[in-house]
């Protein structure tokens, strides 16, 4: 005797809608007419307020805390010999890290100290191509 979960849940839905109505039309003192004139519940204002504020956290907070963490993590992985793009857009290599700032090789004999905070892209020496060859080659 199993049945399908959809048509148990139309039984259901019928079988609530008819207890309704006959609890409506037979109360005593109360009309029909006046049970259906209430409105939505005094809580509902919240309830969208609390949607709308889960909506705004995962579409807009959310991505912004997450970049920020990546991009300090990043900012922590400096390291020498690193090549790196700064938030102004220079070109370089790094030849010392300080606690707050590193030293930063743009060409022969010109070095410049920047702020880690203004370090926005890090790129490390091709050590992952060397290991993606051989599977290359195998495939």
């Amino acid at each position: 005797m199993s049945s399908s979960p959809i048509a148990l849940f139309f039984a259901q839905v019928t079988n609530a809608a008819s207890t309704a109505a006959a609890g409506a039309a037979g109360a005593s003192g109360t009309d029909a007419a006046g049970a259906a004139a209430q409105g939505p519940p005094a809580w509902s204002p919240f309830l969208y307020m609390i949607v709308i504020g889960a909506m705004v956290y995962f579409v807009m907070i959310r991505p912004q805390t997450q970049a920020k963490k990546k991009q300090e993590e990043t900012i922590k992985g400096a390291k020498t010999g690193d090549k790196i793009v700064t938030t102004s857009g220079i070109h370089g290599v790094i030849t010392n890290v300080k606690e707050s700032t590193v030293i930063l090789k743009i060409a022969d004999n010109v070095k410049i100290e920047v702020e880690k905070s203004h370090i926005d892209k890090i790129t490390r020496p091709d050590t992952s191509s060397s290991s993606e060859k051989p599977a290359a080659a195998k495939a």
